[in-house]
C-alpha cells in the first residue's frame, strides 16, 4: 500500500513538473491579428512583443472583426462570408465556428458576456448566440418597411444587455434589449440618410452614427432614450463641395481626451474636435490638419495623443496629435498600406498592421522608437484581449 502512495505521489509530481514547464501565459497579455487574405489569425503576447501561435481554417477575413469574452481567454472573430468562430487563446485553436449569414461585418458581446450578437447584411439584421455554445438563441430582422430589408452597421454593446446599431437603408438607430435573450424587444429612433457606421462612448451612454447621405450625425443618449434621437455636427461630411471618398472612415476607432472627441472627416484632410464633455453641446470646436483623408483616429489610453492614418494615397504613413498642442508632432512611415492600430492596455506601445508589406510593426509611444516587428500575411485588424473590460469593443 506504502508503495503504491509512493508511486501516485511521484506521478502527480512528475505530472505537476511537466505543466509548469510549460509556458503559462496571462490573458490580457495576449491579442490577436486578422490574415485578411488568408482565413488565418496570428496570436500574439504584447509583453514579449512576438507571435506564439497561428490559426487557420476561420474562412473569409477580409472585413474581420473580434470582441472577447469577459476572461479574456477567448475571442469571437466574425468574418465576411457570415463566419462566426470562436477560439482558444491559450491552447491556441478553434473552439467552435459556425456560417450564421452569406455577408456580415462585425459583432459585439453583451455586459454580462453571455451574448454574442452579429451584425448581416445578408439577410439584414442581428443574431443572438450563446457565448458558451454558439447556439442560435434570436434573431432581429431589420425590417424597416413591409418586406424592406437592411444592411446594419455600427453594432455595439450597452449598459443592461442591450445593443445599438444603425440601418444604412432604412436611416434608423435600433437599441434592442436581450435581457431575455429568446425574446428580445427593440425600439427603432430616426437617424437620418445612410448611417454608415456607429459607436458607444467609452461611459456606455451615448450612441452615435455618422452620416454618409447627408451632413452630420445621428446622436442617441442611451440613459434617456425617451428624449429621441437628435442630430448633432450638421457640418461634420463632405459638405457642398462633394469630395471624392478613397474609403470609408471608422467612427469605432474615434477617440475621446481631455472631455473632446476626435473624429474623422469624410473626404477630408482633416480630423474634427467635438466638445464631448458632460453636458456639452456636441459642437465642433476646432478642426485639425492632417496628411490625408483619415480612418481611424484612435487615442492613446490615457488620452495624450491621437494616432491617425490614411486612406489611399497616403495610405503608407501614420500621424500623431498631441492632444495639449491641438497639433501633429510626429510623422512615421511603418510600411505599405497601413490598415489598423491598436494601443497596449496601459498605451506604451502601439501596433501598426502594414498590409502590403506582411508585417505588424511596434512602436514605443514616447519616443515613437521602433521596438520590433511581427510578421503576418497581409495583416488588417489588430485586437488585444484587455478589450474584455471595454464597453463598445
Amino acid at each position: 500500500m506504502m508503495i503504491m502512495r509512493r508511486i501516485l505521489a511521484i506521478a502527480t509530481i512528475v505530472l505537476l513538473t511537466g505543466c509548469a514547464s510549460q509556458q503559462l501565459k496571462g490573458t490580457v497579455d495576449l491579442g490577436l491579428v486578422i490574415e485578411r487574405a488568408s482565413g488565418h489569425v496570428t496570436l500574439v503576447n504584447t509583453t514579449t512583443r512576438q507571435a506564439y501561435d497561428r490559426i487557420e481554417g476561420l474562412g473569409d477575413l477580409s472585413h474581420a472583426s473580434a470582441v472577447y469574452s469577459r476572461d479574456g481567454r477567448y475571442a469571437f472573430i466574425f468574418g465576411r462570408d457570415g463566419g462566426l468562430t470562436k477560439i482558444d487563446l491559450l491552447q491556441g485553436r478553434i473552439v467552435k465556428r459556425v456560417i450564421q449569414a452569406g455577408n456580415a461585418i462585425g459583432g459585439s458581446i453583451s455586459q454580462d458576456g453571455r451574448i454574442v450578437v452579429a451584425q448581416n447584411y445578408t439577410p439584414g439584421g442581428i443574431k443572438a448566440f450563446d457565448a458558451e455554445t454558439l447556439e442560435l438563441l434570436s434573431e432581429v430582422p431589420a425590417e424597416y418597411a413591409p418586406g424592406k430589408f437592411s444592411k446594419v452597421v455600427g453594432l455595439a454593446d450597452a449598459q443592461g444587455n442591450k445593443f445599438a446599431y444603425a440601418l444604412f437603408d432604412g436611416g434608423e438607430i435600433w437599441v434592442t434589449d436581450f435581457s431575455n435573450p429568446r425574446q428580445p424587444k427593440t425600439q427603432r429612433f430616426p437617424a437620418g440618410n445612410q448611417p454608415y457606421d456607429g459607436l458607444v462612448t467609452p461611459d456606455g451612454r451615448y450612441f452615435m452614427a455618422g452620416l454618409y447621405g447627408e451632413d452630420g450625425v445621428a446622436l442617441l443618449d442611451l440613459w434617456q432614450p425617451e428624449k429621441g434621437s437628435k442630430k448633432i455636427l450638421e457640418n461634420y461630411g463632405r459638405g457642398q463641395e462633394k469630395l471624392p471618398v478613397f474609403k470609408m472612415p471608422h467612427l469605432r476607432g474615434w477617440s475621446m481626451a481631455q472631455g473632446k472627441a476626435y473624429l474623422p472627416a469624410i473626404g477630408r484632410h482633416e480630423v474634427l474636435v467635438v466638445d464631448g464633455a458632460e453636458g456639452g453641446n456636441w459642437k465642433e470646436v476646432g478642426r485639425i490638419p492632417v496628411k490625408g483623408q483619415p480612418v481611424f483616429v484612435m487615442a492613446r489610453p490615457d488620452g495624450r495623443q491621437v494616432w491617425v492614418n490614411f486612406a489611399f494615397p497616403d495610405y503608407s504613413e501614420i500621424q500623431v496629435i498631441d492632444t495639449l498642442s491641438g497639433k501633429v508632432v510626429k510623422t512615421l512611415a511603418p510600411g505599405k498600406a497601413v490598415l489598423h492600430m491598436e494601443f497596449t492596455p496601459r498605451g506604451e506601445q502601439v501596433w501598426v498592421s502594414a498590409r502590403d508589406d506582411n508585417k505588424v510593426v511596434i512602436y514605443d509611444t514616447a519616443s515613437f522608437e521602433k521596438l520590433g516587428e511581427v510578421p503576418a500575411q497581409a495583416p488588417s485588424g489588430i485586437f488585444f484581449a484587455s478589450r474584455a473590460a471595454r464597453i463598445g469593443f
